[in-house]
C-alpha cells in the first residue's frame, strides 16, 4: 500500500489512515469474492442452482450492477453503514457469479494469473501514486476504451469469435492498467484534499467508494489476464 512521507505529522496521519482504509476494504472485498467463488464452485448443489437456472444468474448480475450504481451514484445520500454493507454484499455476490472460472479454468492457471495480476496491479498503483504527471486527462480516453470493450464483448457473445476475444482481452489489460493508475491518483488527491475534522462517516464512505474503484480495476484486470494466460479444463 502506498504511504505518505511523514513530513507533516497531523495531515499525513489522516491521509495514511484514509489510504490504509481504502486498501483494507479492497482487500476484504477481494478475499470475500475469492472465498465465495471457491465455495460455490466446490458445491454441486450451488452450481446447479446458479448456473442451471439462467433466471437466477441474470437476477444476480442485475443485483450486482444495481449495487455498483448505488454506491457510485448515491453514496453521499446513504449512511456509512449502508455503503459498507452494499460493498460487502456486492463482493460476495460477485464471488458467486465468478465461481464459473473454477469450472472453466485449471486451478493452477487461476492462482498463477492471480499473482501476475497482483504484481501488475501493485506496480500500476505505485506509479499512479508516485508520478508527478496529472492523469486526469486519461479519464475520458479510458472510459471510451471501457465502453468499447463492453460493446465489443456484447457483439462477440453472438458471433463467438476467438480472435476478437483475444483482441478484447489485450485491449482490456491496457485499459484496466491505465484505470488502476488513474484511480490510485484520484484516491491520493481525495485523501490529500480532505479537510481536517471531517466526520468519520463521510471518511468511511469515501474509503468505500475508493475501495470499490480499485476492486473493480483488479477484478477486471484479472479476468482479462485469465483469458490470455488461463488454461481451460479439458
Amino acid at each position: 500500500m502506498p504511504q505518505i512521507s511523514t513530513t507533516r505529522p497531523g495531515v499525513d496521519v489522516l491521509v495514511n489512515d484514509f489510504v490504509r482504509s481504502v486498501y483494507n476494504w479492497m482487500g476484504i472485498g477481494l478475499t470475500l469474492t475469492g472465498f465465495m467463488a471457491f465455495y460455490v464452485s466446490s458445491s454441486p448443489t450451488m452450481i446447479r442452482l446458479i448456473f442451471g437456472n439462467p433466471i437466477i444468474f441474470f437476477v444476480l448480475i442485475l443485483a450486482e450492477l444495481g449495487m455498483v450504481f448505488a454506491i457510485s451514484g448515491m453514496v453521499n445520500r446513504m449512511s456509512a453503514g449502508t455503503a459498507t454493507s452494499l460493498f460487502v454484499i456486492y463482493s460476495a455476490l460477485n464471488g458467486v457469479t465468478l465461481s464459473f472460472i473454477f469450472l472453466a479454468y485449471t486451478r493452477t492457471s487461476i492462482f498463477s494469473t492471480f499473482f501476475i495480476c497482483a504484481g501488475t496491479f501493485i506496480g500500476c498503483s505505485i506509479y499512479g501514486w508516485a508520478t508527478k504527471k496529472d492523469l486526469t486527462s486519461w479519464g475520458g480516453f479510458l472510459m471510451m476504451g471501457l465502453i468499447g470493450i463492453i460493446i465489443a464483448s456484447l457483439v462477440n457473445m453472438f458471433i463467438q469469435s476467438s480472435a476478437m476475444s483475444v483482441i478484447i482481452s489485450y485491449i482490456g489489460v491496457l485499459v484496466f492498467v491505465g484505470l488502476t493508475a488513474y484511480d490510485t491518483q484520484k484516491i491520493k488527491n481525495m485523501a490529500m484534499t480532505q479537510p481536517a475534522g471531517l466526520d468519520n462517516a463521510v471518511v468511511r464512505k469515501g474509503a468505500i467508494l475508493g475501495a470499490l474503484s480499485l476492486y473493480l480495476d483488479f477484478i477486471n484486470l484479472f479476468l482479462m489476464l485469465l483469458r490470455i494466460f488461463g488454461q481451460t479444463r479439458e
